[in-house]
């Protein structure tokens, strides 16, 4: 005897998109989106209506280093025109300011400061400034390389003092021979907020 035709039953599907909207909900909220990384600055403080307007910085001790839009590093040294530079030559000359081994009159003036030991009363540049300031256009590669010199130059000053003074490299210097060094060669960079220049 042949069976016949069954009709099979429907599924109700009505509450398939509040079922679908449940679960879209519960998957944003319980995963976790990546986020951007950036680098680990320090922001400065936010102003003090009170405090008052910072000393001027004499020209001598200032060190513009400005990069284009079109990446092209441009160095200002005191009240001498900008010169462009390349990327290389930037550490070498960030040393030579910061440092002034030549005690030359249109480089960083020394005063006498008190270090911790072994350095005792020391002539150093400690009111330079290297001032950072780029252009919105400017390439980030590009700012990250020429902040990376601006860095290095500071750290290879410190890895040349402890050699001379500890006997080994700076980075094996205790904590205290580090600070030392930190405080001999204190970093002064300063990092403008960029802007946009116009071309003429």
């Amino acid at each position: 005897m042949a069976k016949g035709n069954r009709k099979v039953p429907g599924i109700n599907a009505s509450s398939t998109a509040d079922i679908s909207f449940i679960l879209l909900i519960f998957f944003l909220v319980t995963t976790s989106m990546d986020t951007d990384r950036g680098l680990h600055v320090r922001l400065p403080n936010p102003p003090d209506e009170t405090q008052q307007d910072p000393p001027k910085i004499r020209k001598r001790n200032s060190l513009i280093v400005n990069v284009n839009m079109n990446n092209q590093i441009l160095v200002t040294q005191g009240d001498k025109e900008p010169v462009e530079v390349v990327l290389s030559e930037l550490r070498a000359i960030a040393k030579e300011f910061i440092a002034n081994p030549e005690d030359r009159v249109d480089y960083p003036e020394k005063h006498a400061v008190e270090l911790p030991a072994p350095f005792g009363v020391q002539m150093i540049t400690d009111k330079h400034v290297i001032s950072l300031q780029t252009d919105r256009a400017t390439n980030y590669d590009t700012y990250f390389q020429v902040e990376n010199e601006l860095y290095g130059a500071y750290n290879e000053l410190r890895d040349e003092l402890a050699r001379k003074t500890f006997g080994h490299p700076f980075a094996e210097c205790n904590e205290d021979q580090q600070l030392a060094c930190r405080l001999y060669y204190k970093c002064m960079i300063s990092e403008a907020e960029p802007r946009t220049y116009n071309q003429h």
